[in-house]
């Protein structure tokens, strides 16, 4: 059989899309495939030595990112380690803390220009007209958050934290989880004595004995069990609560560089795949920047999603929280924002479309 007769399949292309295409228009001629081929494949090839010579073209752009040393930012450390922010013409001048809450405070102190955080600080500056956005989601997971308490002070079950004396994080998913532990558990949180800890400040309060119980995330949560071990009772609830970690801008930052978050992002997904494919590596890059133990960042590593999203449930969350803050009489604002218009989609649609899973 030569080039020009008829064939009565198209092998060679049945596993594609342009053998898709011949079985519907019944192409079926060899030499029209090649064609087809041509026609398709020689504008993406233009198109990606295009790409890459402009690539070569952008300069460098700096800024300065205020993120934390927890495990939800992995992405970010492994982006940074593994040169994929470079590679996407970024240098970034890393702001370091302990916990989300205070990365963003740096951002809106006006001395970063992204940050992370999780949801629950977020939601708070929004309710309290601050003008930001959540550009996607790099992290989420429902088995973070917990309450560690000492068996001593007389708790055995979950009911028993009524009138004890518990150590929290004030408006951060501490906070949140804390109160929808309690909740669950027919405790009204009012019953209880709150005490306000900072996370580092978690392990000594509850080894001292100042307080009974805390409620917290990893690491200190991981490092409080190994610590105290048999002399503790962890209580989790994967159904009540689902973190999610978020990266953040303000909206003039985000108008005026539309491009540069665009490659923030794709630098990102690479840091995604490199991740997922491997873990060992991700996790070394991790110990190495957050100076802890990689046999701790192994011991939590499956408690974490590390994807780069928008996703479903940061809107049901953020909305959750605010039912709560303001029934609580937390939050001062007691109308529900519209968080649809501070999540930015145009970012993430430009760079990988199918990301997107808020329903708008």
């Amino acid at each position: 059989m030569n080039g020009d007769e008829q064939m009565s399949d198209c092998p060679r292309c049945r596993w594609s899309i342009i053998g898709e295409y011949c079985q519907t228009s019944k192409i079926y001629n060899r030499s029209a495939v090649k064609w087809l081929l041509l026609v398709i494949l020689l504008p993406l090839f233009l198109y990606g030595c295009q790409d890459s010579a402009n690539n070569k073209n952008v300069p460098v752009e700096k800024l300065t990112l205020s993120y934390t040393v927890q495990p939800q930012c992995t992405l970010i450390h492994v982006a940074q380690a593994k040169g994929f922010f470079a590679a996407n013409k970024l240098e970034i001048e890393p702001v370091l803390h302990s916990f989300g809450k205070a990365a963003l405070q740096v951002l809106l102190d006006g001395k970063a220009d992204l940050a992370t955080a999780a949801e629950t600080p977020i939601m708070f500056n929004i309710l309290k007209g601050t003008d930001i956005d959540v550009l996607a989601n790099i992290e989420a997971s429902s088995t973070n958050n917990a309450i560690i308490a000492r068996k001593d002070a007389g708790i055995d079950q979950a009911k028993a934290l009524q009138g004890k004396r518990i150590g929290y994080s004030p408006g951060t998913t501490s906070d949140f989880f804390l109160s929808t532990f309690l909740n669950a558990n027919g405790i009204d949180r009012n019953s209880v004595q709150l005490l306000a800890l900072k996370p580092d400040e978690m392990q000594g309060a509850i080894t001292a004995k100042q307080v009974d119980a805390v409620s917290t995330w990893n690491y200190p949560l991981a490092q409080i069990q190994q610590a105290l071990a048999s002399e503790i009772i962890t209580f989790y609830d994967k159904d009540i609560y689902t973190e999610t970690y978020n990266l953040v801008a303000k909206r003039e930052y985000i108008k005026q560089h539309p491009e540069t978050i665009k490659r923030f992002l794709r630098a990102l997904i690479q840091a995604e795949e490199f991740t997922h494919n491997h873990p060992d590596e991700a996790q070394a890059i991790v110990s190495e920047a957050s100076k802890v133990d990689k046999a701790l960042v192994k011991q939590v590593w499956n408690s974490f999603g590390y994807r780069v999203l928008l996703d479903q449930i940061l809107l049901i969350m953020l909305e959750d929280e605010t039912r709560w803050a303001i029934s609580n009489h937390i939050a001062e604002q007691k109308v529900m924002p519209d968080y649809l218009s501070h999540i930015h989609f145009d970012a993430l649609r430009a760079v990988k479309p199918e990301a997107i899973r808020i329903k708008r």
